[in-house]
């Protein structure tokens, strides 16, 4: 199992695919905000094959087989997750590379308040199902899958991944996301100062957040940005339709690595 530490109490599981070519950028996959390495399945694997690029995937602290997390979560908490965790995460792993950012959910929102600060190597952002603002589908979600936690429906899933953390995690996410102090949570202002290519993909029944994400993300970033919305398709478009996500990466990680 590999761990990179980092700080005295904090450790950080991570995993690495192998690329077929010298030459190919790294593609780095963010989880969701409940997320972790396992529940990726294999497509990062899958997509590296694809592309012949590396991949470089972690579980963020709090999340999977890395640190719990150690004190509450603030509005700013994917501020952190952007500006100090995942620098030191590419510092240690791969310093000085090319790099694509792939990022579900948190992880997307992760990815685009890292790429505004205009990081050297990254290529390119692939979101899927990004929040730039709190609307109220995101709410709405959130508030039922809280309701389905205090009915006991979810806390044995959670635990196959998160172990005795899963508590702790899915509390924090939801009080987070259902709190006033949160509603007016927004990283629409840093969207001009992200230059690389992005695609944004987004199910049409994504139960967490409305078309209106892309629409916002697409309108305001400051470099040219691919929108998608997939219809009958959920929260987790990678899971819902593997082979169309593939296609759909595939062809975006190939022409920004040219």
């Amino acid at each position: 199992m590999s761990q990179l530490v980092l700080g005295e109490r904090h450790q950080l599981f991570y995993e690495e695919v192998a690329g077929d070519a010298d030459d190919r950028p790294w593609l780095v996959f963010l989880h969701e905000g409940l997320g972790s390495v396992v529940q990726w399945g294999s497509f990062p694997h899958d997509l590296c094959h694809r592309t012949r690029c590396p991949g470089l995937l972690y579980d963020r602290l709090g999340h999977g087989q890395s640190s719990a997390l150690t004190q509450p979560r603030t509005s700013r908490y994917l501020h952190e997750c952007a500006l100090d965790e995942l620098p030191k995460v590419l510092a240690a792993l791969i310093p000085g590379q090319r790099f694509l950012l792939i990022g579900h959910s948190d992880g997307g929102s992760i990815s685009l308040i890292f790429g505004a600060t205009k990081p050297e190597g990254l290529l390119g952002i692939v979101t899927m199902a990004a929040h730039v603002m709190v609307d109220q589908v995101t709410v709405a979600g959130v508030e039922q899958a809280l309701a389905a936690w205090k009915q006991g429906k979810l806390k044995r899933g959670l635990a196959r991944y998160h172990g005795e953390k899963s508590e702790a995690l899915f509390e924090a996410w939801a009080h987070t996301w259902t709190s006033p102090w949160f509603r007016s949570w927004s990283i629409e202002d840093l969207l001009p100062s992200i230059a690389v290519p992005l695609l944004v993909l987004q199910g049409m029944d994504d139960q967490y957040g409305a078309p209106g994400q892309v629409d916002a993300i697409v309108n305001r970033a400051g470099g040219p940005a691919t929108p998608l919305l997939l219809e009958g398709c959920g929260h987790a478009p990678h899971h819902d339709f593997p082979a169309l996500a593939l296609d759909l990466m595939g062809c975006f990680v190939n022409r920004v690595a040219r």
